[in-house]
């Protein structure tokens, strides 16, 4: 059996592996579909991540050299690839009461054949209700920070909303603002088929940043107020002046992109007119904004519940979809090398 890693710095390959035995609280998952993460698994992936030299030291809050001799944060020829699995259940252990052989489940995995996980007291291991997508499945983990993003954006009905990004997380994030209510929701990307899918799932209108002035844009349809909330997912330099740029006085700016080192960015201009409140939005971390109400496992289980009864349609967002066998090639093609090509990345096994 094979399993996805990283060889080498954007170099994707195959490794072969043999299953463990299952333990007693255990499932092992033959694994149907998956997906990578198209975000921060990239800076893994190309051995630009801090964690590579240093560690997130959660008492300082803050990133720290590691102890000399320590091993990298990530480890080339052993770091699995992906995010996102959906499969079938073939064997269990003797502890697991809640889920039966034969359920199709999903949860976070590596891109591998079969996926070994616990399966006692674990709301990540997600039973499938007959008939729903596996599209909206993969899109469990990207629905979390869109979700995130737009509540510390304080999206209300009537507003006006940007989201910029036009990824996963940003469909995901214009659906959510049009439910939510949102008068007006713009969607910015420059690619046209990124833009003509978020059409089709509740944005109102879209703008290329190449071949406009978004923020001039986003005043002129908002009668020269700007936008309450400004959602961004691209982690561009150029965007977050746009968004600054576009913001309304007061406004804020939900940054949910894990971003590249920003140097081209000039707040001595329109941000401190526009009063612009920034957030970094990220669902990860506790406490929530809005804890103790709100906690990483009230999102999930939200976002669970709009995905599968269809609130959240992502069918459009999972492109391209490859086969297995073809997976470390078209990583580096469409999640490295020409992240232009694709939104979220789907992997289908045909056995």
């Amino acid at each position: 059996m094979k399993k996805l890693v990283a060889v080498a710095p954007r170099e994707a390959g195959f490794l072969e592996y043999e299953d463990r035995q299952v333990q007693p609280n255990e499932v092992k998952i033959e694994v149907e579909f998956a997906s990578p993460k198209h975000g921060t698994e990239v800076v893994d992936f190309r051995g630009l991540t801090p964690f590579m030299n240093e560690n997130f030291d959660e008492e300082w809050r803050m990133f720290l050299p590691r102890e000399e001799g320590s091993a990298p944060g990530i480890v080339f020829g052993e770091f699995q690839l992906g995010n996102m699995v959906v499969g079938k259940i073939v064997e269990a252990g003797s502890e697991v009461k809640d889920y039966q052989i034969g359920e199709t489940v999903c949860t976070y995995g590596p891109i591998m054949e079969t996926v070994i996980v616990n399966a006692v007291d674990n709301h990540r291991l997600r039973k499938m209700p007959e008939g729903a997508k596996w599209q909206n499945a993969v899109c469990y983990d990207p629905a979390q920070f869109a979700m995130s993003g737009v509540r510390d954006a304080h999206v209300r009905a009537g507003d006006y909303v940007v989201v910029v990004g036009l990824g996963a997380i940003g469909q995901i994030a214009i659906q959510l603002a049009k439910k939510a209510g949102a008068s007006i929701v713009v969607g910015v990307d420059p690619l046209s088929h990124r833009r003509d899918i978020a059409l089709r799932h509740g944005a109102d209108v879209c703008f290329d940043p190449t071949s406009c002035d978004v923020g001039y844009e986003v005043k002129k349809l908002t009668n020269k107020l700007g936008a309450d909330s400004i959602i961004e997912t691209s982690g561009n330099a150029a965007a977050l002046q746009d968004a600054l740029r576009g913001i309304a006085y007061g406004g804020t700016i939900s940054y949910v992109a894990f971003a590249k080192p920003l140097t081209e960015i000039n707040f001595g201009r329109e941000a401190h007119f526009n009063n612009a409140k920034i957030v970094f939005s990220r669902a990860a971390s506790e406490p929530n904004p809005d804890y103790p109400r709100w906690n990483r496992k009230r999102i999930e289980d939200t976002c669970w519940e709009l995905l599968m009864n269809g609130y959240l349609d992502c069918e459009d967002i999972i492109d391209p979809v490859v086969p297995f066998k073809e997976s470390a090639e078209a990583y580096m093609e469409y999640v490295d090398q020409h992240p232009e090509l694709s939104i979220k990345m789907g992997i289908e096994y045909k056995k």
